[in-house]
């Protein structure tokens, strides 16, 4: 059901959609049924039929059909960092997302291929969407899960919105998405899909036109830019190097002897020597995102994620000659970027790596404290979080209750309810352990008036 009708109408005026969802949505269950059966086809648009078919075909069962999963949330966070709309992603949140814990939609992002590189939203509804494993790093193509909204978006690179049981799959019925196509505005190319989804009753008429202005607010930020990267494709994403050859590769002491604490209040550049050269926010800052990805920044980004609108490319290049006169070769121009023997030697690196190799209790002894801790830029407070989200999903899938103590007792894991959660279910809800930090929780969401 996209603009223009692509996806349209099964059997029922569309406007029922807004007047009267359940209506609408048993009509549509009733021709997805007859479909499925065997039976003619129902008025069911060419579009959508045609999709169905693909996906059946491909071995989707709309009965018990869960979605592929890619790349692990380490990946995932690493992809994030080199994508082309991490650029854009904090704007995106703030124009259409919502984390109030009243909040019903997911605000959802993807790349070209309809990988979920982000999501958006409030606990109940990022729980509701877990149940779908509408989860980061799953594959949301009509390959992956049949059709829905973010396939469409793949298939045709137009917008699509898709209710109820025009989901090929049943346990999606529930749900109304929409979506449209983020591209470069230089090329045309197609950088991901913005959607966002939620319960029948959250669409409205103006649900298409938000996301579509979304959209344009994601391309014109783009279009801001001197030049925006081509994106990575699919297979982008480097083979995981062993421990031995990640250390020699890594190692500061083997190549230029210098290494960057990025972690905490303190940031500095490390010298092989142990001297340590503080480093003020904004180069802290300047270095993060640095340190984020390999294919580097361009002054007018930098200028941007650092200072915001008033931010000018010349001031990042007088930080950056700074820079270098502190750390000579630490820097690499056109673009700014990491030399090759300095990116991956930060705290925050290797946090990372040891959540790509397995080790979350060797990760969270490197993640002693919160990423540039008093930095509030969006960009910096994007990186903290993804790289929180790395940690706590690791040490609650870990099955380790002191684990997942340690992290609770943390700065970073003091907020996650899930991992309070998660240890109440290892260690039993009389716990004293899990009702002491269950209390702290409680005592938070309160504060925050959660």
């Amino acid at each position: 059901m996209s603009q223009g009708k692509r996806v349209g109408s099964l059997s029922a005026p569309p406007d029922l959609r807004f007047s009267s969802p359940n209506e609408y949505a048993k009509v549509l269950r009733r021709a997805h049924d007859q479909t499925l059966s065997g039976a003619a086809r129902p008025n069911v648009d060419p579009g959508l039929w045609a999709s169905w078919q693909r996906a059946l075909a491909g071995g989707i069962d709309p009965d018990t059909h869960v979605p592929r999963h890619l790349h692990d949330i380490a990946d995932i966070v690493h992809l994030r960092r080199e994508h082309t709309l991490a650029a854009v992603m904090p704007a995106l949140s703030e124009l259409l997302a919502d984390e109030s814990t009243s909040g019903r939609h997911l605000l959802v992002l993807t790349n070209a291929q309809g990988e979920i590189l982000w999501r958006v939203g409030s606990p109940a509804v990022l729980q509701q969407a877990e149940g779908l494993e509408f989860v980061e790093g799953a594959d949301w193509s009509e390959a992956g899960i049949g059709t829905n909204a973010i396939s469409e978006v793949v298939v045709s690179g137009r917008s699509a919105q898709l209710f109820s049981a025009q989901h090929l799959v049943r346990t999606h019925h529930d749900w109304a998405c929409t979506a449209s196509p983020i591209r470069n505005p230089h090329t045309g190319e197609l950088l991901g899909v913005l959607n966002v989804s939620g319960p029948l009753d959250t669409i409205t008429a103006d649900s298409m036109r938000m996301v579509k202005c979304g959209v344009r607010l994601a391309e014109e930020l783009l279009r801001g830019r001197t030049r925006v990267p081509p994106t990575p494709g699919p297979t982008t994403l480097l083979p995981r190097p062993t421990e031995a050859t990640a250390t020699l590769i890594r190692s500061p002491a083997a190549q230029t002897g210098i290494s960057l604490e990025l972690l905490g209040d303190t940031p500095a550049v490390v010298f092989a020597n142990g001297r340590r050269a503080p480093l003020s926010l904004r180069r802290a800052e300047i270095l993060a995102l640095l340190d984020s990805r390999q294919r580097g920044w361009s002054a007018e980004q930098l200028a941007y994620e650092v200072h915001g609108e008033t931010g000018a490319a010349a001031t990042i290049r007088i930080e950056m000659h700074r820079i270098r006169t502190l750390a000579p070769g630490l820097l690499l121009s056109n673009p700014y970027r990491l030399t090759d023997a300095a990116h991956g030697t930060s705290d925050v690196s290797r946090v990372l790596q040891k959540l790509r190799n397995g080790q979350p209790t060797e990760a969270l002894d490197t993640y002693v404290a919160p990423l540039v801790s008093r930095s509030a830029a969006s960009a910096i407070e994007s990186l903290r979080f993804e790289l929180n989200a790395a940690m706590g999903t690791a040490a609650r899938a870990s099955g380790s209750a002191e684990l997942i103590k340690r992290w609770c007792e943390t700065d970073m894991g003091s907020t996650d309810d899930e991992a309070v959660a998660e240890l109440g279910h290892l260690l039993g809800e009389t716990d004293a352990a899990y009702l002491a930090f269950r209390a702290h929780s409680e005592r938070l969401d309160r504060e925050l008036g959660r």
